[in-house]
């Protein structure tokens, strides 16, 4: 998305004729929420004049420090193509910020921008390109969601088995007339599964994609008569979605990760970011796959990463170091789901990388052969660990991870704890359906 002034979103909002203007935020779960205002009200949202109520937004302020105001960022701004181009619609994604002018540290774009802007201490930027799937679903004649896909297609096939191209290629144009660049969109490998993937960008402007791509993706399948889920796992026994996210570090023109004379021509500080991963990714896994339903996708045999490994060779680890080289040269990490908050999640996985290239945290050897085909003996002689089984190990997990945790800051760190916590009691105390089928006419 290209840089924009407070001037030129005026002068684009008037030559395209908005009207009205969506000022969007997420909550610490990366829940896309909007304030909308009038092209009227646009100059003073611009200055940062407009207020809202945090108090009724998930894990922002208590109700007697509620009031807050969005900062719109103009860099943001695009028009939606598909609604009218007379009296347009556009948005403009904002930080929060405080009545006294400061930045509110339950903004979860502030959290990640605290973090980059350590990186820049240390003298790098840092590009990340998502790779988020989805689910179509078909609906009911109320327009409700169902579990039954859309089609029964597999791994890049087209039409007529690909009932869901012509939504996917709505998307793409959509996506593409809001700046997106597309690199490639197909089939995934399950029923009714679907890819889009976009160029990489900054870790920014890449997180506010990641929440456009979303809103997107669920608003043109719904004008296809179709239900979009990012939920990880929607069905038993076939493959869930992820978003595998290449990150790569810069200083200035140059990728921090080649060095043309190392070892798999990768810079020890590459290694060092990868160790950094690697030491923290069991906390990391809290914000990464932050549900429930994510460690139903986090399991053997369904492509998904479950072993703490790494490898330049193999898709089995959870760490995949793609063959480009040079300005290409990026670490894949494999784990994330489309389910998370992006800017946590890339603020968590930077921190994690910094940490490790500050104490040189050396990665352990990598790991070139199938872990799927391993027994545990083998992954156990190898020193092979495994990601949390649950929601609550991961949160454990996070609860005694002190780098991760000031990467959140206090704030979204105990309000994520309260409600995932919650979550999972909540879920643990179901009476599921497994279980009535399997013990109800037993004992």
């Amino acid at each position: 998305m290209s840089k924009l002034t407070k001037e030129d979103v005026l002068k684009l909002a008037k030559e395209y004729d908005v009207q009205f203007i969506r000022l969007q935020f997420t909550d610490i779960f990366g829940i896309l929420k909007n304030v909308a205002i009038t092209v009227e009200q646009l100059e003073k949202a611009l200055e940062g004049e407009l207020m809202f109520d945090g108090s009724s937004i998930d894990g922002f302020a208590r109700i007697e420090e509620s009031d807050m105001y969005l900062r719109p960022d103009p860099s943001t701004f695009v028009i939606f193509p598909w609604r009218p181009q007379q009296g347009a619609v556009a948005r403009l994604i904002c930080d929060v910020y405080n009545p006294d002018g400061t930045p509110f540290a339950g903004c979860p774009r502030h959290a990640l921008k605290k973090v980059l802007a350590e990186a820049r201490e240390m003298g790098y930027t840092m590009n990340v390109g998502p790779e988020a799937e989805f689910f179509l679903f078909q609906t009911d004649e109320k327009g409700r969601p169902t579990l039954i896909t859309h089609d029964r297609a597999g791994y890049f096939d087209l039409t007529p088995v690909d009932l869901g191209e012509n939504a996917r290629r709505d998307i793409v144009l959509t996506l593409q007339q809001m700046g997106f660049q597309v690199e490639a969109s197909h089939h995934e490998v399950a029923p009714g599964q679907h890819e889009i993937d976009f160029k990489y960008d900054e870790a920014l402007a890449t997180a506010d994609k990641i929440v456009t791509f979303r809103y997107v993706v669920r608003t043109l399948a719904q004008r296809h008569g179709l239900h979009a889920t990012f939920m990880p796992k929607p069905i038993v026994g076939i493959n869930g979605s992820g978003m595998h996210c290449n990150q790569s570090l810069f200083e200035g023109d140059r990728n921090a990760f080649y060095d043309p004379e190392g070892k798999l021509e990768l810079s020890q500080t590459a290694y060092y970011y990868i160790g950094g991963l690697i030491k923290h990714i069991k906390a990391m896994t809290a914000i990464t796959n932050p549900t429930v339903n994510s460690y139903k996708r986090l399991v053997p045999g369904y492509e998904a990463p479950v072993y703490i490994a790494w490898s330049a060779r193999n898709r089995s680890p959870l760490i995949r170091i793609p063959a480009r080289r040079g300005l290409g040269t990026r670490v894949e990490l494999r784990n994330p789901d489309p389910s998370s908050n992006p800017y946590l999640a890339i603020a968590v996985m930077l921190k994690a990388g910094l940490d490790g290239i500050k104490h040189k945290i050396e990665p352990p050897p990598p790991t070139d052969r199938n872990i799927y085909q391993m027994s545990p003996a083998e992954r156990s002689e190898l020193g092979i660990d495994s990601l949390p089984e649950n929601l609550a190990a991961a949160l454990d997990y996070l609860e005694k991870d002190e780098v991760i945790k000031s990467a959140l800051g206090p704030h979204i760190y105990q309000r994520f704890m309260e409600a995932k916590r919650r979550e999972w009691d909540e879920y643990r105390i179901q009476v599921h359906q497994w279980e009535i089928e399997q013990y109800l006419t037993k004992f």
